[in-house]
């Protein structure tokens, strides 16, 4: 077993299907999501492709890990945990950056983004959003 960052411990070898549909996904994409499931049960819905105007979801390259209650305080601790996860595991897993609570960090420290027009999703305070370095696909 190895530890991870979130305290938890993931079997070595492959991990099941994760939450988000994989069809549509690049392989570093697909490890993460399965990566995030089985780390954190607690979350229930990640989204994966998606049609949009930047080129993450629809190159398969992107998830949006919704958090339960992601307002309260264990909501955002949740967010904050899987964000650490991700960041802590970021070469392995083959994280190119996350976004969660308005701030972007593609490895080299969280950075203040601009407010966008949509409210609670648009910037990310109830999801956390991971972009791969894609990989490929399967």
């Amino acid at each position: 077993m190895s530890a991870i960052a979130s305290g938890r411990a993931l079997a070595d070898g492959p991990l099941p299907p994760g939450k988000a549909p994989e069809d549509r996904l690049q392989r570093n994409t697909i490890r993460i999501n399965r990566a995030v499931s089985a780390a954190f049960p607690e979350i229930q819905k990640i989204g994966g492709y998606r049609q949009d105007s930047m080129k993450w979801h629809p190159q398969g390259l992107a998830l949006d890990i919704m958090i339960p209650n992601p307002t309260s305080p264990a909501g955002i601790a949740l967010g904050n945990r899987v964000v650490e996860f991700l960041q802590t595991n970021r070469e392995s897993l083959g994280v190119d950056h996350t976004i969660w609570r308005q701030q972007i960090d593609s490895g080299s420290g969280p950075k203040a983004m601009e407010t966008r027009p949509g409210g609670l999703t648009a910037n990310h305070f109830d999801h956390v959003h991971v972009a791969s370095t894609g990989g490929g696909y399967p």
